[in-house]
């Protein structure tokens, strides 16, 4: 409990002390009721917070002499200041800091226009974790625009001249907080206090925010901390239209690629079979986030959705992967002329690690933290507390690992190709070979990095740039797969026109039978007159 009562002036120190060492009983008794309500949370908050304030005010107040006075624990600060004459100038500013945190105010305004006065500063070390963000609510909030996941991102600090309540002051009053996160374009601080049972706004604004801390101008004295809230972004519309004309775009020709891959017995190889399995996992990502990415109710139905997507996706990446592993050790076998590695590639790594591995990493993810599957927004993974590093932390290994890949498979066919004879190497096919290796940078998902260049720090209109280059190189994916594997391999090509000319046979065959019947139809008709006629000619 804290001492209450006028303490006797050699007294203010110890008192002081039992102030900033209470916190540790007030902690014990709030974690021994953690099954209360928050309603009773609060109120007990309440009560403390207003018995720390009047103890620490009243210990300064009689102090036997002016200045300032400090005193620490492990639980909180408080900094003191008493005057006991009269305000040196007329706006006269006078400063209490604890730590990083800071109180700028007027001196007029702690002397009450008299000639004595004392302010109590106080910053509380762990008070946050109690009346967390849990206590926000939208109602006790003044916005000027849609904001949602409000959390507390800074330290708790409290403010007081005597005012029993919040008080309004003659001059506002100044506040420095630094954030505990780092605040990024994409969310905005907001300056509040606690109004007995929630955080409310009313009397405080923002002077002055930036990634790192937040001054804070109100117009009262109370306990006050900052907000971190997500802004609500505004979809691009063009954006949106390209994303889901390219996706069913890809879904096209991933099933058309699909269907190739399976009933083309001529290019039935190992290549083959990893082209098979990615555009079977594209697929199925681009249809499950089509139909699924913003079906965010039923919950339990939200999140099966994103960890379906973050499965299927991490599985295409794994199949890049091993698409490029493939490639590199092909290309690495033409200079050594060895194919043992190659021919055991199938049997040894495909199936266990393209479908295996992201399963695992799905699963672990989600038994570490089940609540990160989801948003109210999106059936996707939820940025917060960085579990979105389980997607970006595999795809960036794929996508680094894929660059290597690529960069030593080009050297190799670079000395390769200037070992050919010169006119070979100015025939049509280099142009064409050419254009493959460039398609190659999408089709191992190189062109995904284009989206770490997508962060908060990057500003318009370079952003958005780089935003429609990564949704239009991505979302057609799909495209290149079929452009790349089917319609420019010449096997795949000849295949396509046997199937045309079957279809072509099958069809003139087919109009030829109906033709036959039609004219064997109209001679039974006309041969069945015949009769009638003679009978009519015999009578």
């Amino acid at each position: 409990m804290v001492t209450k009562g006028v303490p006797e002036d050699n007294n203010v120190t110890l008192v002081l002390q039992e102030i900033v060492n209470s916190f540790g009983n007030f902690s014990k008794t709030i974690s021994e009721s953690s099954q209360r309500r928050k309603e009773e949370t609060a109120r007990l908050a309440t009560q403390y917070l207003h018995r720390v304030q009047s103890a620490a005010y009243e210990a300064a107040l009689n102090r036997p002499t002016g200045g300032t006075l400090r005193k620490e624990s492990q639980f909180m600060v408080i900094e003191v200041l008493t005057i006991k004459n009269s305000c040196k100038t007329e706006n006269e500013i006078v400063k209490l800091q604890t730590e990083k945190e800071s109180m700028d105010i007027d001196c007029s305004v702690v002397t009450g226009g008299g000639t004595g006065g004392a302010v109590v500063f106080i910053s509380y070390k762990s008070f946050g974790s109690i009346l967390d963000g849990s206590f926000v609510s939208k109602e006790n909030l003044t916005l000027d625009e849609k904001l949602d996941h409000f959390q507390l991102n800074s330290k708790m600090i409290s403010g007081t001249t005597g005012c029993k309540k919040n008080c309004s002051l003659a001059k506002p009053v100044n506040f420095t907080f630094h954030h505990i996160q780092m605040v990024g374009e994409s969310r905005k601080s907001l300056c509040v206090y606690w109004d007995e049972l929630v955080w409310s706004n009313e009397g405080c604004h923002v002077i002055f925010s930036d990634g790192t801390r937040t001054v804070c101008s109100c117009s009262h004295l109370s306990t006050f901390a900052v907000l971190m809230a997500s802004v609500e972004l505004k979809e691009d519309p063009v954006l949106t239209m390209i994303t889901y004309v390219g996706l069913s775009l890809s879904l096209l020709c991933l099933f058309l690629a699909a269907l190739t891959f399976l009933l083309c017995q001529s290019i039935q190889n190992t290549s083959t079979s990893l082209h098979l399995q990615l555009s079977i996992c594209l697929f199925l990502a681009y249809l499950l986030f089509l139909t699924g990415i913003k079906r965010t109710e039923p919950e339990v139905l939200c999140k099966v959705i994103a960890g379906g997507l973050h499965y299927l996706y991490l599985a295409a990446f794994t199949w890049m992967f091993l698409e490029g592993l493939h490639l590199f050790l092909t290309v690495r076998n033409l200079r050594v002329a060895n194919y043992t590695s190659a021919g055991r590639f199938k049997k040894r790594f495909m199936y266990p690690v393209g479908y295996g591995v992201p399963a695992v990493i799905v699963a672990v993810s989600a038994a570490i933290n089940p609540q990160g599957y989801g948003t109210t927004k999106h059936c996707w993974i939820n940025v917060e507390k960085g579990f979105i590093l389980s997607f970006l932390g595999p795809v960036s290994a794929v996508i680094l690992i894929n660059l290597i890949f690529y960069l030593i498979t080009l050297w190799i066919l670079r000395d390769r190709l200037s070992s050919l004879n010169k006119d070979v190497s100015k025939i049509q096919n280099t142009r064409m070979l050419t254009f493959k290796a460039i398609a190659q940078l999408f089709l191992l998902g190189c062109s995904w990095c284009l989206g770490f260049f997508l962060a908060e720090l990057i500003k318009e209109p370079i952003r958005s740039i780089i935003a429609y280059a990564f949704t239009i190189t991505n979302v057609l994916q799909g495209v290149y797969i079929f452009l790349v594997h089917c319609v420019l391999n010449q096997q795949v090509r000849d295949e396509y026109i046997k199937w045309l000319r079957r279809m072509n046979k099958k069809t003139e065959s087919d109009s030829y039978i109906l033709s036959s019947s039609t004219s064997q139809t109209h001679m039974v008709e006309k041969s069945s007159d015949f009769p009638g006629k003679r009978s009519n000619t015999s009578v």
